[in-house]
């Protein structure tokens, strides 16, 4: 089975959101309109389907190899990335300054979906050419800028994120990396990374590295680490390439999954010899790292709505092909007819579709926060972003279980090939800050960090959407238990979220199930949306939307009462934690 792009919700999708974040008043965005999106993503949807896809599996199979100090990509990566650098996938939505096409990402959101789910391991690389490019647009100097993004946003050299060190993985304020300063304004860079993504590779001439670390005189913790972005061949004044810089890869993780995405461990300055440039000021390396880790948190979550949407496309083939059992009458029908595989099935559909339209709603708030510089959906971008980011990628877990089950016993062969699925997602829930890190992120920066009043201001807006919706016959109890959900968080504000005495290690065994409960209800209310969109608009395909009901009537039956559920392990946090001797 190849993948094929959800073309229809993502058009649905990409014009709701496109019209409801304001993008048609924002005149730097003139021309940006759903027309062009709906023809750039037919155009991606042609290369996911007829190049990506099929090596998907390729590059699941062989994996890379590290030979001789060098990592060699599964067969086909190479050409492919050729032809993906060439038609200008990677400068998407980069500047046209540095040669890229300057969309907005409001229409590079669909695009990245279908790369990620046609094959995930290949085009990890792109976020990181995306954060890696906003943070040299945002913090560089202009001689770093024009030596190294025309041959980012080109493809011609790609980008690698080294944060993580042997004794400081999520704590980046206990990382040893050392810059010291030389007379011509450069660094010596020296020190070892791991879990480096496409840290090393062969599919271009050049990489350059954005590191994190730390001068002599720096302080202590991570008030003291800096931004050096240090190539893997060093970068002249002309931009042309020069010597080796002594960034060397000491080996690559046999892991679960992903196996045609290299995650390299570099060392820095083995023989003494490695330079770097300072991006940025000195000191303040996090604050430019947070660009991309924030890009980057927003590209896992979509991992997961994609690994959700090709699960549900290889789980709804194989049930419609596979007979087993009998109907009423006797008859041998396929899977699909079993109640019990179409709840499968809808909760994976209703579950991508509903992620699916938070991710995009959250990329065109992103534009629009950029063209009108509208301080409130920045703050909704900041507190959708770990719910979205946690919330998908453990679905996306969920979801891959599905699959299996559906499969039976063939799910848990090689052959099949949905074991990859399961591997894949895997990760996804632990690099770039894990689910619990992202669940305080949100309790205690997002929700407690502005005393609760962005958090509040969805909860209204929620409120307001919902609300017609408790007169219709349809949609009347799952308006009104959506609306217990609003008013459960509101009384936990009160009660314990905002409560300045609350115990904190209880807050903080909770911040996971708060986090799910705020998913299922985002969910929720992306769905109502979905269902208020629809009827402003003249022309509706209506069997299309019958099943769009029909998908929302279930999330309301079968995903909605676990908000509460979860809401009701919030009411109860630090219960037993303290008693308990491990």
């Amino acid at each position: 089975m190849t993948y094929q792009a959800p073309y229809k919700d993502m058009q649905l999708l990409v014009a709701q959101a496109y019209q409801q974040q304001g993008l048609d008043a924002c005149e730097s965005l003139d021309g940006f309109d759903p027309e062009l999106a709906n023809a750039v993503m037919e155009e991606a949807a042609k290369f996911a389907t007829g190049v990506l896809a099929p090596l998907n599996a390729v590059g699941d199979v062989q994996g890379c190899r590290f030979e001789d100090g060098k990592v060699i990509t599964p067969d086909g990566w190479r050409d492919a990335y050729q032809q993906f650098a060439e038609s200008g996938w990677i400068g998407l939505a980069l500047p046209e300054a540095f040669g890229g096409q300057g969309l907005p990402k409001y229409i590079a959101q669909p695009v990245n979906e279908m790369w990620l789910s046609a094959n995930l391991a290949f085009v990890m690389f792109q976020a990181l050419a995306q954060g890696g490019s906003e943070i040299l647009l945002n913090f560089a100097n202009k001689s770093i800028q024009e030596r190294y993004l025309p041959n980012i946003v080109s493809g011609d050299w790609t980008v690698a994120m080294a944060l993580t060190e042997p004794n400081a993985g999520s704590d980046l304020g206990a990382l040893n990396t050392k810059a010291i300063p030389q007379a011509d304004n450069t660094y010596k860079i020296k020190g070892q990374k791991i879990f480096i993504t496409y840290g090393d590779h062969d599919l271009t001439d050049n990489i350059a590295h954005l590191v994190l670390a730390r001068t002599p005189d720096a302080p202590a913790g991570s008030r003291g680490i800096s931004l050096f972005i240090v190539p893997k061949y060093r970068v002249g004044d002309d931009g042309a390439l020069g010597e080796f810089n002594d960034v060397r890869c000491t080996g690559m993780e046999h892991k679960m999954g992903l196996h045609g995405s290299p995650t390299c461990s570099i060392s820095y300055g083995d023989q003494d010899d490695c330079i770097g440039e300072l991006v940025g000021e000195l000191n303040q390396g996090l604050q430019a790292m947070f660009v991309l880790m924030n890009e980057a948190r927003l590209s896992c979550g979509l991992q997961g709505v994609a690994l959700g949407e090709l699960g549900y496309q290889r789980a709804l083939e194989y049930a419609q092909e596979r007979t087993q059992g009998a109907n009423s009458e006797g008859e041998k029908v396929a899977i699909v007819e079993h109640a019990d595989v179409k709840r499968m099935l809808l909760e994976m559909r209703s579950e991508t579709f509903a992620l699916r339209a938070l991710g995009y709603q959250i990329a065109a708030q992103i534009d629009a926060t950029e063209a009108a510089h509208d301080s409130s959906k920045k703050d909704r971008v900041a507190l959708l972003t770990p719910i979205f980011k946690a919330f998908a990628t453990e679905r996306a877990n969920v979801m891959a279980g599905q699959v299996v089950q559906v499969f039976g016993g063939m799910g848990f062969v090689e052959e099949t090939g949905v074991a990859q699925i399961m591997r894949d997602a895997r990760v996804t829930t632990i690099y770039e800050g894990t689910t619990g890190i992202q669940a305080r992120d949100l309790m205690f920066r997002k929700v407690r960090g502005d005393q609760g009043r962005t958090v509040t201001e969805l909860l209204a807006e929620i409120t307001r959407l919902i609300q017609p919706f408790e007169a219709d016959d349809e949609f009347a109890s799952m308006a009104t238990e959506t609306q217990l959900v609003v008013t459960k968080v509101t009384s936990l504000l009160d009660s314990h979220l905002l409560n300045l005495n609350a115990d904190h290690d209880g807050l903080l065994a909770v911040s996971v199930p708060f986090l799910e409960a705020m998913g299922i209800l985002c969910c929720t209310w992306q769905i109502f949306n979905v269902l208020a969109y629809q009827q402003t608009q003249d022309t509706v395909d209506e069997p299309y939307m019958q099943n769009i009901k029909a998908l929302a009537a279930f999330y309301g039956a079968y995903r909605l009462p676990c908000a509460l559920a979860a809401l009701k392990v919030v009411e109860n946090a630090g219960l037993g934690l303290s008693k308990y001797k491990f």
